[in-house]
């Protein structure tokens, strides 16, 4: 198990920006996929980014050129940047690393 701490969410217009972040535990974190998924009211959890280890990175269809997951490794910390969002958008956010997930951080766009 990895302890992650997200953060980040918010109360945003259409076409405003966020950053989330996941703090994870441990000095094994720089070894693993990290992943963000979301799930808004309704609906199931999806999964909206990953980022090797090495850094490479996939998106889904819905957030990309939108979205950027990075990772900065002596911090032990995972981000989602997200841009130019969208009502559609609005979910509560999660990270996960392995078997781990952390509590989520709600996002909201609304006008």
């Amino acid at each position: 198990q990895v302890p992650l701490v997200e953060s980040g969410g918010g109360l945003v217009q259409p076409g405003w920006s966020l950053r989330l972040s996941c703090a994870a535990s441990g000095s094994i974190f720089r070894l693993f996929v990290m992943e963000w998924y979301r799930q808004a009211p309704g609906k199931q959890r999806e999964l909206v980014a990953t980022i090797t280890s090495g850094g490479s990175a996939n998106y889904a269809d819905s957030v990309k050129g939108r979205f950027t997951i990075s990772r900065d490794n002596a911090k032990n910390t995972v981000y989602l940047q997200m841009t130019s969002l969208k009502p559609e958008d609005t979910a509560v956010y999660y990270c996960r690393c392995r078997s781990s997930w952390g509590q989520g951080t709600q996002v909201t766009v609304s006008s």
